[in-house]
C-alpha cells in the first residue's frame, strides 16, 4: 500500500527582487518528507536552504514571488489564505529559527510566549497551559523551569533560549518541525546538546523533521535522508548513509573532502573548493557547479542536468558523476 508523503514539494521557485535584479534563491526544487522521517538539507551559505524553508512556510520577504506546489497533509500550502495559514503555523508545522535572541520577544516573559500558541490552537485554560509549559521546559532540559517561566529572554543564555524556542515549537505537538540552522552562534558543546535533543524529541513523538545546516557533520547521524543544495537547486538526494558513504555529485564529493575529520593530519592543509557560488541574479545556464568543478566538460554548460536515479534511494543531477567507490567520510553517529 502506497502511503502519501506528509510533505511534498513540487517545482518550488522562490524569487526575491533586489536593486541588483531578481535573486533566484530557489529554482525548481522538488522533494518529499514522510511522517516520522528526518530530512537533512545541506549546502554552503547562500545555496537557498533557508529561503526554501521560508517559502514552504509562507514567510517570504517583501518583493518576492513563489510558484510551484507545496502539499502538506493533502493541502496546498501556497494556495491557503492567511487565516488558514495561521491555523497551521505552530499547530501542524513549527519552525526553529537560527537566532533565538531575535526570534523571542525581548519584552515578554517566557511563560506567555510558551502558552499563547497552546491557548490559541488547543483551547486550554491558563492553569493547564502553565502546567504544559513546565513539562515542555523539563522535556527540553531547562533547569528550574518554574523560575525560567518568569524570565525574560535576555536573562537566559543562548543555549537556554534555543531550548525555549524548541519548547515553543513543540507546544502544540506539530506533525512537522523545520529546524533552520538551530545551533548558529552556540559553542560546540551546546550545539551537540541541542542537536541530540532535536533528534530525541523527533523520534519520541514520531514527528517529521527538516534539519537545515551548512555543516555536514550536523546531519550525518541525525537524519534518515539528505538533500544537497547548490545555488538554489538540488544536486543530490538520497539516504544519508548512501550519500555520505558514496557521494556521486562532484559538489557533494568536494564538500565531504573539505570537511575535517578526527584522523586528519594535524599540520596538513585542509582541502577547499575553489571559487564561490554563482551570482544568484544571473546563474549559469547549465550545471551551476560547473565553473568550480575540476571535472566539468562542454556538455555541463548546456541546460540541465535533472536529477536522475543512481540507486534505490539515491538521485544525482550530474552528467559526469563520481565513480561509486566508497570514500572515508564522516561517522554516522547517533543512529
Amino acid at each position: 500500500m502506497n502511503v502519501e508523503p506528509l510533505l511534498e514539494v513540487q517545482n518550488l521557485r522562490a524569487y526575491i527582487g533586489t536593486a541588483r535584479g531578481t535573486v533566484r534563491a530557489v529554482d525548481d526544487v522538488s522533494l518529499t518528507l514522510d511522517k516520522g522521517q528526518a530530512l537533512g538539507i545541506v549546502g554552503e551559505s547562500g545555496s537557498g536552504k533557508s529561503v526554501m524553508a521560508r517559502a514552504i512556510m509562507g514567510l517570504m520577504p517583501p518583493r518576492s514571488a513563489r510558484s510551484g506546489v507545496v502539499t502538506f497533509g493533502g493541502r496546498d500550502l501556497l494556495a491557503l489564505s492567511k487565516k488558514d495559514k495561521l491555523e497551521i503555523w505552530g499547530n501542524q508545522i513549527a519552525m526553529v529559527f537560527q537566532d533565538p535572541g531575535r526570534s523571542l520577544n525581548p519584552v515578554v516573559r517566557v511563560e506567555r510566549q510558551l502558552t499563547e500558541g497552546m491557548r490559541r490552537h488547543l483551547g486550554v485554560g491558563r492553569s493547564e497551559a502553565h502546567d504544559r509549559a513546565l513539562r515542555l521546559l523539563q522535556e527540553v532540559g531547562v533547569p528550574d523551569p518554574e523560575r525560567r517561566l518568569r524570565n525574560y529572554p535576555h536573562e537566559m543564555s543562548g543555549g537556554m533560549r534555543q531550548r525555549v524556542m524548541i519548547a515553543i515549537s513543540l507546544a502544540c505537538e506539530p506533525e512537522l518541525l523545520i529546524a533552520d540552522e538551530p545551533t548558529t552562534a552556540l559553542d560546540v558543546t551546546i550545539q551537540r546538546q541541542i542537536l541530540d535533543l532535536l533528534r530525541k524529541v523527533q523520534r519520541e513523538r514520531d514527528m517529521a523533521m527538516m534539519l537545515i545546516s551548512h555543516d555536514l557533520a550536523v546531519v550525518a547521524g541525525r537524519t534518515d535522508r539528505v538533500s544537497v543544495m547548490y545555488s538554489g537547486r538540488l544536486a543530490e538526494v538520497g539516504s544519508t548513509r548512501e550519500v555520505f558513504d558514496e557521494p556521486r555529485h562532484r559538489y557533494t564529493h568536494a564538500l565531504l573532502g573539505a570537511t575535517p575529520t578526527i584522523d586528519h593530519a594535524r599540520h596538513a592543509p585542509l582541502r577547499v573548493i575553489s571559487g564561490s557560488l554563482p551570482d544568484p541574479t544571473s546563474p549559469p545556464t547549465g550545471c551551476r557547479f560547473a565553473p568550480r568543478c575540476t571535472h566539468a566538460q562542454d556538455d555541463c554548460l548546456t541546460p540541465g542536468p535533472e536529477l536522475a536515479s543512481v540507486g534505490t534511494d539515491h538521485s544525482v543531477a550530474c552528467l559526469h558523476p563520481v565513480t561509486p567507490t566508497p570514500i572515508k567520510t564522516l561517522t554516522l553517529s547517533g543512529r
